[in-house]
């Protein structure tokens, strides 16, 4: 059999993965796992596939490619049923494929993605953060062991999202307040995911939740919906992507703009924005000249209903 039918039957061999690694939507690669089976030449991975994929150990994620363009990680995993633990044993002590694929390819084969067509919103379990349980019977015993698990770990790192699926999908953010982004590190993520693992693991053998169950762990990302106004104080030195109205009506259109926050009027409910200082922003015949006068003394006074939408921004 070739190099290239091995590799494809083993993307196929699975349903869900054992651990991964991927980087979000920003970065331009995606990782995704792949078991090394025993009968498999270690030779053939180190040598004539080392252009695109290199064997890391199971029990350390070394992603091979640079996060330098994004500041969005996640883990994933999934739980080991109980009668299959004897057969996977042999598996699970193997080194781990980690296949380079571009990012709007095939994703983790087997994952369940978030339906990106939906619009996020705050509380949805997802960029929006809040507790989403779909009304799984064991939701509430899966997000009671990731908050016990999160008391291992420092007072700054906080639950932002937690989603339950019908499909027995766990999906967790990590919100890391200390860090300018709210990224917890690669070793944090990866210490709650191996710890949060273990003891889903450990409930689906008593039986109090389902033994094959798929996790996610990520930080929130960009992408993360910031709530108003109690969340913009603590970004407000950092340009964010605002979509508005500028009255009331809810036939008005809604307009978009990246502003810096200037101030809050708390008993007055407004938002005062003002330009940020980016591409978009700027006149393409400044040739990098600093904003005029005018630009600079712009604001723009938002209640708090009037804002729709409200996300960091990321300049390529």
């Amino acid at each position: 059999m070739s190099n290239s039918r091995i590799i494809q039957s083993l993307l196929q061999s699975s349903r869900r993965p054992h651990l991964g690694l991927a980087a979000s939507r920003f970065s331009t690669t995606r990782l995704s796992p792949l078991p090394l089976p025993t009968a498999l030449n270690p030779s053939f991975s180190s040598s004539s596939s080392s252009s695109r994929f290199a064997v890391v150990s199971s029990l350390r994620l070394e992603p091979i490619s640079s996060f330098s363009s994004s500041f969005s990680h996640r883990l994933l995993s999934s739980t080991s049923s109980t009668h299959n633990k004897h057969e996977n044993h042999q598996e699970e002590e193997d080194p781990l494929f980690y296949e380079i694929t571009e990012d709007d390819g095939e994703t983790t084969d087997g994952w369940e993605e978030e339906d990106e067509d939906v619009q996020p919103k705050i509380g949805d379990g997802g960029d929006g953060g809040g507790v989403v349980l779909q009304g799984v019977p064991w939701g509430e015993s899966a997000l009671s062991i990731a908050c016990d698990v999160l008391k291992l770990f420092s007072d700054d790192t906080k639950i932002f999202a937690f989603k339950a699926t019908p499909r027995g999908y766990i999906y967790v953010r990590l919100d890391k307040l200390s860090n300018e982004y709210g990224c917890p590190s690669m070793e944090e993520l990866e210490s709650y995911s191996q710890e949060y693992k273990k003891r889903l693991d450990e409930a689906g053998e008593r039986r109090e939740i389902p033994d094959d169950l798929a996790l996610e762990v990520s930080s929130p990302g960009a992408e993360r919906i910031l709530k108003v106004p109690d969340d913009l104080d603590r970004f407000k030195d950092m340009a964010m992507r605002v979509c508005y109205v500028e009255d009331g009506e809810s036939n008005c259109t809604e307009k978009s703009g990246v502003f810096i926050l200037d101030s809050i009027e708390t008993e007055l409910e407004n938002c005062i924005w003002k330009l940020a200082d980016v591409k978009e922003n700027r006149d393409p015949n400044s040739k990098g000249r600093p904003f005029c006068r005018k630009r600079r003394d712009w604001r723009l006074k938002l209640s708090f209903d009037k804002h729709r939408m409200i996300m960091l921004h990321l300049e390529c």
